[in-house]
């Protein structure tokens, strides 16, 4: 890892400068800049988030700078690409993604409660949606024009009592993701094994609730992904260690799920206590990968666009501890893996005609990764 570092700050928080077919994708073509976003907790250091440039032919990262902030447990790019949100110990921060892929601070704001987990915006990026594990709370913030944060519109706790003893019995919301039509939030609740699906009032930001999807008992649904046409949808469970695939359909002002497949996202053979954990969706919309915690494993699928099925390709060792997230390549070569208990970063090429991921290189360390993004420049 590169250990030279610049000390020249910009503003408070802002950073120091210093293959569709299953076949092996080509290298991009094209002249595309890239960086990469990597963020984790802060026990004994100020900066939580570091700033990589990326190699998109060798599927590496050099060091660029990094940003003092405090525990952030998870960063989302808008998806207009102009700006990062990141959750932090006093609420949540925004930034401009400037060309080179610095960060420059724009503004802060509390949430009103815990420290949130998930962070993500609508597809307008005129909202902002945070989940709270610690206490079972939704949060949505207005943005304004240049993508600073406004003001707290919407706070919902979930109420009840879950089935699972270490859960503490109550409601831990994971994930807070919009539906890609951009009409309803879904909030996947760990500890109540559903996911709640609100719709959104895009004039004031309140939240109605429109419906739910319940999973099995105590299979702790963690993250959920939309396909590419928004048709379809993707919860990968924690517990059960599987991925339910449902079809979504807006009827009449109603969103409307029905479960069609589940997967394992672990061979036979895993190891005991796995968890899965992050999940990802290729660029072409045509593969997805998640990452297995205790087992330490990634899995690949092929995915049918017309169906939404979902085939796995493998199940392969991660090389590190807690693979927390993981980030894939725009070309599905390359997939990086941020191990949140070794503290390291390992990268991977994968060959997913033959089923295979081979070690590109060694480890980069990073303190307790929670989160890393592979950011294409505009």
């Amino acid at each position: 890892m590169a250990t030279a570092k610049k000390t020249t700050a910009k503003k408070e928080g802002t950073s120091k400068t210093s293959a569709s077919s299953g076949k092996a994708a080509s290298a991009p073509k094209d002249d595309a800049k890239y960086v990469c976003f990597a963020a984790g907790y802060t026990r004994d250091h100020k900066h939580g988030i570091w700033i990589y440039d990326y190699d998109p032919e060798k599927g590496r990262i050099s060091f660029k700078s990094e940003v003092e902030i405090s525990n952030p447990s998870y960063i989302s790019v808008s998806h207009n690409g102009r700006l990062l949100y990141s959750i932090t110990d006093e609420g949540v921060h925004a930034y401009t993604i400037e060309p080179d892929g610095s960060l420059t601070f724009l503004n802060k704001s509390g949430i009103n409660g815990m420290r949130g987990c998930y962070i993500s915006t609508d597809y307008e990026d005129r909202f902002l949606f945070v989940a709270g594990y610690h206490d079972g709370k939704v949060t949505v913030l207005s943005l304004k024009e240049d993508g600073s944060i406004d003001r707290i519109c919407e706070e919902i706790y979930h109420k009840g009592f879950g089935s699972v003893g270490e859960r503490n019995f109550m409601p831990h919301i994971d994930c807070v993701k919009m539906t890609r039509d951009n009409k309803y939030l879904c909030a996947t609740d760990v500890g109540m094994d559903h996911v709640r699906v609100y719709k959104l009032d895009h004039d004031t930001g309140r939240l109605t609730l429109a419906d739910i999807i319940r999973s099995d008992i105590e299979s702790a649904p963690h993250q959920i992904k939309f396909s590419l046409d928004g048709k379809f949808a993707y919860i990968i469970h924690e517990m059960k260690n599987k991925i339910d695939v449902y079809t979504y359909k807006d009827k009449k002002g109603t969103p409307d799920f029905e479960k069609i497949q589940s997967v394992s996202t672990v061979n036979d053979y895993h190891a005991g206590n796995s968890a899965a954990y992050a999940i990802q969706l290729s660029h072409d919309g045509k593969h997805m990968y998640c990452s297995n915690a205790g087992d330490n494993s990634v899995s690949a699928f092929s995915r049918d666009d017309k169906t939404g099925m979902l085939t796995k390709l493998f199940t392969l060792p991660i090389s590190g501890d807690f693979p927390k997230d993981i980030a894939i390549s725009d070309d599905d070569r390359y997939l990086l893996s941020i191990n949140n208990e070794s503290s390291t970063i390992s990268f991977f090429r994968m060959d997913l005609k033959e089923g295979t991921i081979v070690m590109n290189g060694p480890m980069e360390k990073f303190h307790s990764g929670n989160c890393i993004i592979i950011h294409r420049l505009k």
